[in-house]
């Protein structure tokens, strides 16, 4: 069979892939430590799922309207206004099923052949393939270390060309769990108007941060960055609700009604009862969450100091998000039993069939010297993970 030439650049996603190995190899009994998971290990708050129990009771089952009901998006809106200082109304919103959907949709809506889109990597592993699916060329700046995995507004305007529709900014980060300050939004903000390029800023993470930290939109620095910015959040990270498939974006009407045009071909609405639960998400109690980024919080210091006492390894404490991103390579040309490391996927396959935990290759995220490891498990997990990994990395040589 000949497949579509737009599936050559897309490859099934690497942290999937890698939790599902380490799930059947569990199914098979075997004792495997997985840091591959990118959701909470919460169970979802007992209100939300009340509101969903509810709605089902009452029979809200049918077909909702394509770009979700009027109450979800006009709460998105007052939410987006009251905390994010972004002056959207309900007809600047659209609901779909996650926020990979939301993004896929803007990329569809967007972008065409002979396009360019920016993507800073470290990156999110869906962020290439779906800017190829919409017939667009993703163009990557690296980045590292030395600036906390983050793009300088240099780096930015040297990458843009003639052909350059947008950037992608994820902050709070995944994998680096990087945060972008205000003053460091602002420098990016001013090169975006400047070259008149639309950002698209995924903003799933941002109610996981730590230390005080404060996220910004880069969308509220004033009215010229905002008329260019498309939004891009959801329940699923910040309320435990990964599975329940409710994601949104917000921008200008006409992108967001060429959007749901394009829902209408595809999904259709994002499931019924979940919509009401995500309006009890949002319009909820949010002690849930404060508790929920405590405990990640006490996890996050512990396996970054654990990360960073291992010989050849050193770990950016992360601002936000649930990982963390250490670089490898200082264990990289080393063997054990004949079996060399050279990149993140040997250090990955080593881990995983010499001491049984599971991590996602950096190489997946675009930095083959490091690999993520999700703290969206229980602290025993992690201790008993971080006790293999050290196991396993003192046996090379």
């Amino acid at each position: 069979m000949r497949l579509a030439k737009r599936l050559a650049h897309v490859k099934p996603s690497p942290t999937l892939a890698i939790t599902a190995k380490a799930k059947a190899m569990k199914a098979q009994g075997i004792d495997v430590i997985g840091f591959g998971a990118g959701e909470p290990d919460f169970d979802t708050p007992s209100h939300i799922k009340e509101a969903a129990k509810k709605a089902l009771d009452e029979g809200f089952t049918k077909y909702a309207p394509v770009p979700g009901t009027d109450d979800l998006r006009e709460v998105i809106a007052k939410k987006l206004r009251e905390e994010n200082n972004l002056p959207y109304d309900k007809e600047n919103v659209i609901v779909s099923c996650g926020a990979k959907h939301s993004i896929y949709n803007i990329a569809q809506a967007l972008f065409d052949e002979g396009d360019e889109v920016i993507i800073p990597s470290p990156y999110w592993v869906s962020y290439p393939p779906i800017v190829y699916l919409a017939g667009a060329t993703p163009v990557i700046i690296d980045t590292d270390e030395s600036t906390d995995f983050k793009i300088t507004p240099d780096q930015l305007r040297s990458a843009i060309t003639e052909r350059t529709k947008a950037l992608i900014l994820n902050s709070p980060s995944n994998p680096t769990g990087t945060a972008y300050t205000e003053e460091e939004l602002r420098a990016i903000a001013e090169v975006v108007v400047e070259k008149d390029i639309y950002v698209i800023s995924d903003e799933i993470y941002e109610k996981i941060v730590y230390d005080g930290f404060r996220h910004v939109s880069i969308g509220a620095l004033g009215d010229e960055i905002f008329r260019r910015t498309i939004v891009v959040n959801g329940v699923s990270k910040t309320y435990s609700m990964t599975g329940w498939r409710i994601g949104y974006a917000a921008g200008p009407v006409e992108l967001v009604k060429a959007m749901t045009t394009i829902q209408s071909q595809s999904t259709s609405n994002p499931t019924s009862f979940c919509l009401k639960a995500s309006v009890a998400a949002i319009e909820g109690p949010q002690d849930v969450v404060d508790e929920m980024v405590k405990e990640f919080d006490r996890r996050r210091r512990y396996i970054v100091d654990r990360l960073n006492s291992l010989p050849g390894v050193s770990c950016v404490l992360p601002k936000g998000a649930f990982y963390v991103f250490p670089n490898f390579s200082g264990v990289y040309g080393k063997s054990y039993n004949g079996r060399k490391i050279e990149s993140s996927t040997d250090l990955a396959d080593y881990l995983l069939d010499e001491v049984r935990v599971a991590l996602v290759p950096g190489i997946g995220f675009g930095n083959d010297n490091c690999a993520r490891l999700s703290y969206a498990t229980s602290m025993e997990n992690i201790e008993k993970g971080l006790d293999r990994i050290e196991e396993a990395l003192k046996k090379l040589s």
